[in-house]
Order: C-alpha cells, then sequence, then structure tokens
C-alpha cells in the first residue's frame, strides 16, 4: 500500500494511452530539428496555440495548411509571418467543413488542432474516419521536446488551475529554478519546451488540451478538483473526467490528488503510470503520512521527508497564503490554502526546500479578476471575480461573504446550478442575471431561492454598436442595478458561473468593464 492508503501505483512503462491512428503520427515529428519535408501538416486556428504550431511545422519543411473559419479577427500580423514560410492560410466557415487537400494536391498526413475544436467538429470527425492522426500542442510540445529535459509538473483541474500554477512556478523560482509557467498561462507550451535555459516546466493545461495528448509522461501532476464543466465540449461528464485523468497517464513520481474529491482519488488509482510513482493528497485538514495539509495555521509535508510517519516539514502559513492570493488582511480562504498545498506538493516532488515554498507564496502575485476589490463606498465592497466561469468557481467566491448582491450569468456550458444556488441562498440580498443562456440560473433560483429578487438585464440589441460597447453596456446596467439592491455591509459580488463569450471578448475583459462600470457608479 502507499503511504496515503491507496494501491501500489504500478506501471510496465511510459505506452501511450489508446489513441487508434498513433501509429500514423510521422517520426520524423520528433526533436525539434529534424526536417518534415514531404509531409502535408493541416493546422486547425491561428490562435495562441495553432500559430506557434504552423511557424514551427513550416520551418522545418513541412507543406502546411492553416484554416479559421473566423474572419473577423485581424490577424494580419500572424498571416504575414507565415506567407514567409509559404503557409497556405484559409480563413472563412467553407474552409472547416471538411478535410482540405494541399496546393499540390495532397491530404494531410497530421492534423494539429488547437484545443477549442471539438472532437466532432466535421473537419476533425472526418479525420478520424479517414484515419488522419489529429494531435494537440501538448502531444507536439512533448514530441519535439527533443534534449530538452525539463521536468513537466503538470496542473489540472475545474478550478484553481491558474493560480496553482504560479504559485507553483513562484516556489520554483524562490528555489533557484528557472521555472517557465506555461500551456494555458504564460508562454505557448511549444515556445517553452524549445527554450534551452528552462529547469522546469510549470504547466497549466486544460480538459480541452489534455484531449488531444496521449504521450506525455510528467514528473508530476496534480488534478485540483472536478465539477462539471465544458459538458457541452466534451458530452457528458464521464467524457470531461476521463480527459482530465490524462494528465496522470505516464507521470514518473507523484500523482497529486485532492482528498476531498473521491474523483481525483479514483483518477490516480486507475492510472497508468511509470513504476515507482506514488500517490500524494492534499487538503486543508491534518495531513495522514503521504499527504500534504493544515496543523493550525501550518502548511506542512508528510510526504516527502525522511520520517513521514512521525513526523511533518513546516512548509509556510495561512498568512503566507493569504499575502500570496493579493488579500493579506483577510485570513486564507480554504480553497487558495488548498491551492497552495498542491502547488507545494508538485514542487516538493523536485526536492525543493520547504523555506523556497514559503518564499514563493510570499513573492507570488496573484491574476486578476479573483476576488479583486474594485470598490468600497458607504462600507458596500464591489468584488470581481469574473475568472469564476463555472458553479464551482462561484461557489467559493460566494463562500467568502455573508450578505450578496450577486452578478451572474453568461454561457452555462451545460452546467447545472441547483447546488449553488441551494448552498448559498441565505446569503443573496438580490441577484442580477446577466447573459443569454439564464434559463438555467432563472430556474435554479425560482426553485431553491423563491424569495430572493432576481433582475435580469436584456441584451443590447443595437447591431450598429461594436460588440465591445454592447458588453459595456450590459454591464453597467447590471452596476447600476446591483447599487439599487445593496445595503450598508453587503458585497456586490461579480461571480458569473458561467463563460463570457456570448457578451465579451474573455473574462477578463468582463472583469474589466465591470471595475470601469463599478469606478463611473460611485463617482455619480
Amino acid at each position: 500500500m502507499t503511504d496515503a492508503g491507496l494501491p501500489p501505483i504500478v506501471s510496465p512503462g511510459a505506452e501511450p494511452v489508446g489513441y487508434p491512428h498513433a501509429e500514423a503520427i510521422p517520426a520524423a515529428l520528433h526533436g525539434p530539428t529534424s526536417s518534415l519535408a514531404g509531409l502535408t501538416i493541416l493546422v486547425t486556428g491561428l490562435g495562441v496555440s495553432g500559430y506557434p504550431a504552423a511557424v514551427h511545422v513550416a520551418e522545418r519543411g513541412a507543406e502546411v495548411i492553416v484554416v479559421d473559419s473566423d474572419t473577423a479577427r485581424d490577424l494580419s500580423e500572424r498571416e504575414a509571418i507565415l506567407r514567409v514560410f509559404d503557409v497556405d492560410i484559409r480563413r472563412g466557415d467553407e474552409h472547416v467543413a471538411d478535410i482540405p487537400c494541399s496546393r499540390s494536391g495532397r491530404t494531410p498526413d497530421l492534423i494539429i488542432t488547437s484545443p477549442g475544436w471539438r472532437p466532432d467538429q466535421p473537419l476533425l470527425a472526418a479525420a478520424d474516419r479517414a484515419g488522419i492522426p489529429v494531435i494537440g500542442e501538448v502531444e507536439l510540445a512533448w514530441r519535439v521536446r527533443g534534449t530538452n529535459s525539463a521536468p513537466w509538473l503538470v496542473v489540472t483541474g475545474t478550478n484553481g488551475k491558474t493560480t496553482t500554477t504560479s504559485m507553483l512556478a513562484a516556489m520554483l523560482q524562490a528555489a533557484g529554478l528557472r521555472a517557465r509557467a506555461c500551456g494555458n498561462i504564460g508562454a505557448p507550451l511549444l515556445e517553452a519546451v524549445l527554450d534551452p535555459e528552462a529547469d522546469v516546466l510549470a504547466i497549466e493545461l486544460s480538459s480541452f488540451q489534455l484531449h488531444w495528448q496521449f504521450s506525455m509522461s510528467a514528473h508530476a501532476a496534480a488534478v485540483l478538483n472536478i465539477a462539471d464543466d465544458h459538458l457541452d465540449w466534451h458530452g457528458d461528464r464521464d467524457s470531461y473526467i476521463a480527459d482530465k485523468a490524462k494528465a496522470y497517464s505516464n507521470v514518473a513520481r507523484a500523482c497529486v490528488y485532492n482528498v476531498a474529491d473521491p474523483t481525483t482519488r479514483t483518477m490516480v488509482e486507475d492510472a497508468e503510470v511509470i513504476a515507482g510513482a506514488r500517490a500524494i493528497g492534499f487538503g486543508t485538514g491534518i495531513p495522514r503520512p503521504g499527504e500534504f495539509g493544515l496543523v493550525d495555521d501550518v502548511l506542512v509535508d508528510r510526504a516527502f521527508v525522511a520520517e513521514r510517519r512521525t513526523s511533518a516539514a513546516e512548509l509556510a502559513s495561512t498568512a503566507d497564503v493569504a499575502a500570496a492570493s493579493g488579500n493579506p488582511d483577510r485570513p486564507a480562504s480554504p480553497h487558495q490554502v488548498a491551492n497552495a498545498l498542491a502547488a507545494a506538493a508538485l514542487a516538493r516532488s523536485l526536492d525543493v526546500p520547504p523555506i523556497a515554498i514559503r518564499d514563493g507564496l510570499r513573492a507570488h502575485t496573484t491574476g486578476g479578476h479573483r476576488l479583486e476589490v474594485v470598490g468600497e463606498s458607504g462600507r458596500i465592497q464591489w468584488i470581481d471575480d469574473s475568472k469564476a466561469t463555472n458553479p464551482h468557481a462561484a461557489d467559493a467566491a460566494l463562500s467568502a461573504f455573508e450578505s450578496v448582491v450577486w452578478i451572474a450569468g453568461g454561457l452555462a456550458k451545460g452546467a447545472r446550478y441547483d447546488e449553488l444556488v441551494a448552498a448559498h441562498a441565505h446569503r443573496l440580498r438580490a441577484v442580477v442575471l446577466i447573459g443569454t443562456d439564464r434559463q438555467p440560473l432563472r430556474r435554479a433560483l425560482g426553485e431553491h431561492a423563491p424569495g430572493v429578487p432576481v433582475h435580469e438585464i436584456d441584451e443590447i440589441d443595437d447591431a450598429e454598436l461594436p460588440a465591445e460597447l454592447r458588453g459595456a453596456e450590459v454591464i453597467a446596467e447590471a452596476v447600476g442595478a446591483a447599487g439599487t439592491w445593496a445595503q450598508v455591509g453587503d458585497t456586490v459580488l461579480l461571480a458569473p458561473a458561467a463563460a463570457s463569450m456570448d457578451q465579451f471578448r474573455d473574462y477578463a475583459s468582463r472583469g474589466e468593464l465591470f471595475a470601469e462600470a463599478v469606478s463611473t457608479y460611485l463617482e455619480g
């Protein structure tokens, strides 16, 4: 048995997780410099992952086609660089309905897809039927890393990924390591693996990114938590969990799981890993041997210490976590403590000394739109937690306050809100609903919080107005409505529990517009 009471984790080695077309992936792809001449490679999407992938394979001599349905974004700079390498760029819906042939009449030998493309997208579904291999940026990066032996420390989960990854990078840097935060945060993963000066990579991966990989072998990986999210993309909860679980496949040293989330433990139990890898739990209670946890207000390690059955290594305090979370004057929230413990477990898997855990937390700066105070007047606080893009994240935000005027709504992505609303109905002064997909929240509020006033903000139906300005008007109306309900001691909380792309560019834009609207409202 392992220290945490799990079955032994043993596997015959780092074999690819079953992918039906693995044998068709060109062997020349391995390493960063081998020639790809004679290969035709299709890249889907011109975004932050598709563009560097297209440049990389084109530089190595492949005949490259890039398709993207979006014709509105100004991507002229990227297109100009790609054309230097004679990349065939095709934009518009008509180019993503089926597998294109190259200028020379060849069918692609390989497709490198951007993470936002769903497996049932017509072009990708056609590739599967035709036996053409499809990989994503993670699989590509793993194969081309070549002599870069920098260990991969992988972070995934429904919520807390970005904070945990940035905490991890800060801890590694405090230990004197040249660490890069990358993947879904910071630098594109392909760029990071080609950096010969990186000692270690702290990698945030989404379920979309993990879906398209099958041979990654991380040094250590953590799945922070699992809650329903992106079910519209994955099709169902089981498929979502299966993609998240890929983070543990072929792990070399430590599978870090959440002791409070049985699903993450099951993932570890089912994982095929390198022989000798250990299961390491983290939680906000007193840890057992083989776990990271909390004793009074001290974060401790009972996994990577010699006498873990009888002792623990002190790592940091909850005050350090509060400072790392950007709220040094408030007690650290349980979910932020959990994030810090998960980051510490990954760092300690590389023998980072305990003092670096503390110093890394103290040096850490939090990203924006995470429980960020953007205004205060008349003992009413205005909080931006636009990063709460699903019910699980909104649950953590709502739990932090006693009396809330809640601004919520957006793209539900197939999520349900019954548990969230039922758990927090007692703290809701009022709810202001935004977004184009309000029905799931409206229904849950009517059933579980029937006495709570609900004010709905209609969409701005003005085709002449640019999308960004329509979003600004929506959020300004929401702020005004919230202000009429808020009373002394209340918190007006933007924690949408939904994605932003229906009315805003992204969650950051939503948060920025909220902060601007709050400033204007308070000044007026």
